[in-house]
Parts: C-alpha cells; structure tokens; sequence
C-alpha cells in the first residue's frame, strides 16, 4: 500500500531538536510527534527511580514533547500516581492521556459503572479534573460488541461532562481495532508493536481505515516491548524464542558498530508519515535525550540493510492477546 503523507501538521515554533507538532485526526488535540510513554513510571520493564522519572517528564516537557500516555494498569495505578506528581505545576502545558477498561493482568471491566468511576480514580492519582484523551485499554480482551454500544458511549458523556476531550481505542490485534473504528466513531487508535522494525502490519490493516476515517494514529512500543534494547525483553515478553533471539543479534551487531538500535528502531518509526505521535517508553533524563537525538539521527543504509537480514525471518510475526474471536 502507498501511503500519502495526510497527517496535518500544525504550524508551531518547532524545538531546537526538530520536535514536530500534529493533529490528533479530526480531535482538536495537537501533540508532539515523541510521546511520553508512561509505563516505566510503574516499574514495567524493571524498578524506575522516583526522582529520577519526575526529572524526565519535567525534562521531556522543557525539550518540547507535550503529549503523555498513561494507564491505571501500569504498575497497577502507580505509573498514574508518578505522573500525577510530576505533573504538578506543568498540567496545562501538555496533552495527558489515561486508560479504562484494564485494571490488572486479568481484571478487565468495561462497563458503563466502572469507566465512569475509574476515570474520577484516575483523576484524582492524576491530580487534575479531566484528562485530554480517554482511551480504551486493550479492546481485544473485551466483548467488542459491548465496546461499542456501551463502553464508547459512556466514554461521550464523560466528554459531554468536561471530563476529557477526546475518546480513542487501544489494543494489539489490528482487526478488532478496525471492527469498532469503523462500527462506532472515536477519535484516536493506540496500537503497540505493530510497526517497527520486526514488523510493519499496521499498514496493511489499521493505517487505511485511520486515513478514510480521519481517525489520529498513535504507535506504541516502537523498541517492541525491549525486544530491540539492549537490556531484551522482559520475562512477560509474548514473543517466541527465535523472536527474541533474532532482537538480541540485531541489538549485537549495531553494539559492535558502536552505534544504538534503540536510536535507529525510534528513528524509523518516527518517519511513518500517517503516525500523530510516537509514544517511546521513559523513565529518566537519559531516555529523554536519546529518544529526542533520534531525531535528527541519520541512517547508515548499509547497516540498515544488516538489519533487516536478522529480522527478515520473523519479520511480521505476532502473538496471540485476548480473547480468540477477537485475533
């Protein structure tokens, strides 16, 4: 599929490091091209410094990233509680997005009565009174049906109520996604690590309906959960062993280059021309800076090219998340 370049970009004093500024489809929200993934604040991949992830959201804002991605699952309402402190001070400069319908690895609730109250829990660890994006958390462990006609509609009278600004979906099968995008109006669609350099089916299935329904696309887990770091995956990783191992040699090979897969996994992802923001995972001051030198990285074609012939054998492989109707 060829892609257009239909993301409208918003004219706005770009930063020093070539931050750029988008729509969120047909919302009124603008976001930085990085976004803020949150995630780490609630020690997912590993223990995270307090201090030193509220340096980072404070940096991050300072070097011009406004747009911060958050769910009361990660950490299990700890990475909410961080950012909420961090926060303080700095609210109405950025574009803050929560979750609903995910409370735990096995607690999934999508019902009117718990988005409603779920979204006045995350406000208040938020300290705020109303996020910009509410989005729902992993659809592909729901009923999809009951997303639609129950669990998207709550989340439009919370809007009508002030209580965010704009609703969006989230999940990792593309399938479900464009079931109810193209069922139900919403605003944004998350997806994570369905394009970077392991794989790139997104386009294939979710990018064509987020272009014809001027839905803002947002790309998660572009480092595919650690997969292409050089710390790997952690323990809970899903992907198969050949997976793992086929990061782990590409991750190898960049190291004795001298050069960083993670700038050049941040890279690629970056230069999708249908992607709003990019949310890349941070948790300190270092993570900012080398998400924000992705930038203006320049790519070494030849290397490149060694890449791609590790990954080329599991290339676009995926695994199964929720509930088998919804793969």
């Amino acid at each position: 599929m060829s892609i257009k370049n239909e993301q409208r970009r918003i004219p706005r004093e770009p930063s020093t490091q070539g931050i750029e500024y988008r729509r969120l489809g047909r919302s009124e929200l603008v976001v930085s091209n990085i976004g803020f993934g949150a995630s780490p604040l609630g020690n997912v991949f590993g223990k995270t410094d307090p201090d030193g992830g509220k340096r980072a959201v404070h940096c991050a804002i300072e070097n011009g990233i406004t747009f911060f991605d958050v769910s009361p699952y990660y950490g299990l309402t700890l990475a909410e509680e961080r950012l909420g402190d961090a926060l303080v001070g700095y609210r109405d400069q950025i574009i803050l997005a929560t979750k609903c319908g995910r409370y735990g690895e096995d607690r999934f609730d999508f019902s009117a009565n718990t988005i409603s109250a779920g979204l006045e829990d995350s406000l208040r660890r938020l300290k705020t009174d109303h996020v910009d994006l509410l989005q729902v958390h992993d659809v592909e462990f729901g009923d999809l049906a009951q997303i639609v006609h129950e669990t998207i509609p709550a989340m439009r009278k919370l809007q009508e109520q002030g209580k965010t600004r704009a609703i969006g979906i989230t999940g990792y099968p593309l399938r479900a996604l464009t079931r109810i995008a193209e069922s139900i109006p919403v605003d944004t669609i998350l997806t994570y690590c369905r394009y970077n350099l392991m794989i790139t089916d997104m386009d294939e299935i979710l990018t064509p309906v987020a272009i014809e329904e001027d839905i803002g696309l947002i790309n998660a887990s572009v480092l595919n959960m650690g997969l292409l770091t050089e710390r790997g995956a952690p323990d809970w990783h899903p992907a198969l062993p050949e997976i793992r191992e086929a990061g782990k040699r590409a991750v190898d090979l960049c190291s004795r280059r001298g050069v960083s897969l993670p700038a050049i996994a941040i890279r690629f992802a970056l230069d999708h021309p249908c992607v709003s923001s990019t949310l890349v995972g941070m948790s300190s001051v270092q993570h900012v800076y080398e998400t924000i030198d992705a930038l203006t990285a320049r790519s070494d074609i030849e290397l490149m090219e060694e890449i791609r012939a590790i990954l080329k054998p599991v290339l676009n492989s995926v695994w199964v998340s929720g509930r088998p109707e919804n793969q």
